[in-house]
């Protein structure tokens, strides 16, 4: 007998917001029992739980999520997220069009941009 990822489980300082921009970016709902002030927030389709903890972030994220765009390029979709509240830290993209893009969502956790498919076929 096996086991199977159910969900993966992110700790915050404020699951309903953060699992709020996360639904934002990948275009899915939050759960419809989920509240604002809930200490938990589930984002079903992505299998994504965010979890109220007291303490703060205090390093760098030892897992993290590599996005890559299904309807318009890295650049335009990292102009995206920032407008939804992500910040850049860390920009790797290349001139010939290779690379990525390294991220924060609103607590700090970080993720990257890469290509689209199409943009790779080029």
């Amino acid at each position: 007998m096996t086991s199977t990822i159910r969900h993966v489980t992110i700790d915050c300082s404020d699951a309903y917001a953060l699992a709020g921009f996360w639904a934002e970016v990948l275009g899915q709902p939050l759960h419809e029992d989920d509240e604002p002030g809930d200490e938990e927030a589930l984002i079903e389709g992505a299998g994504l739980l965010f979890v109220t903890v007291p303490e703060g972030k205090t390093s760098k994220n030892r897992l993290h999520f590599d996005l890559q765009p299904q309807d318009r390029t890295r650049d335009e979709e990292v102009e995206r997220l920032l407008a939804l509240g992500a910040t850049l830290v860390d920009d790797r993209r290349n001139p010939d069009g290779t690379g990525w893009a390294v991220l924060t969502d609103p607590e700090g956790n970080e993720f990257c941009v890469e290509r689209s498919a199409g943009e790779r076929g080029r």
